[in-house]
């Protein structure tokens, strides 16, 4: 297993491997939905508000994560970690969490301060994400399920409140994503 930043020729592989991991998972449509999501990411974001990372076995593409550029008013170094996919047959296995953990790793050399995720607590619980109430930080987007906005500091034990409005990228800038 191998883990490594993306490469602009690996983006077909990882929008199939976004649609079809979704669509298993969450049906059809959502599959579509998040396959765009990764391709828009990696075809419309600034390269210095994006990185992409990837997990392949035998050559394989069999997962992927994104961190996209979160940015706040008081101007904090923070990223959003959003998608994330993990082949059907490879899931079960600890990729997912291992492909995360290098890609704080890397965000952290990068002197990146601040990571937040809108998702499931209980997967992202186990690579150091915790709930974060948003009167401590705003999300971009109103929330459908608020118990899924989760954060953790690359540089100290807790996160400080943010005032104001963060801004995600304009991939992520969509209400059908929170």
């Amino acid at each position: 297993m191998k883990f490594s930043l993306y490469n602009q020729s690996d983006i077909e592989k990882i929008k199939q491997l976004f649609t079809k991991t979704f669509s298993d998972s969450e049906g059809q449509s959502e599959g579509f939905l998040i396959g765009n999501l990764a391709y828009d990411l990696m075809s419309s974001t600034n390269s210095n508000d994006l990185y992409g990372f990837i997990a392949t076995k035998n050559k394989e593409v069999i997962g992927s994560i994104f961190f996209s550029r979160l940015v706040f008013e008081n101007e904090s170094n923070a990223f959003l970690l959003s998608p994330v996919a993990i082949h059907t047959s490879h899931q079960g296995k600890g990729i997912g969490q291992k492909l995360i953990n290098f890609g704080l790793n890397i965000l952290k050399e990068k002197g990146v301060g601040l990571v937040f995720t809108y998702g499931d607590p209980r997967f992202y619980s186990k690579v150091g994400f915790d709930h974060i109430a948003e009167e401590l930080v705003k999300a971009p987007l109103i929330l459908r399920y608020p118990e899924g906005w989760l954060g953790q500091s690359l540089v100290s034990n807790e996160i400080k409140q943010i005032t104001g409005k963060s801004r995600c990228v304009d991939a992520l800038n969509k209400p059908e994503y929170w």
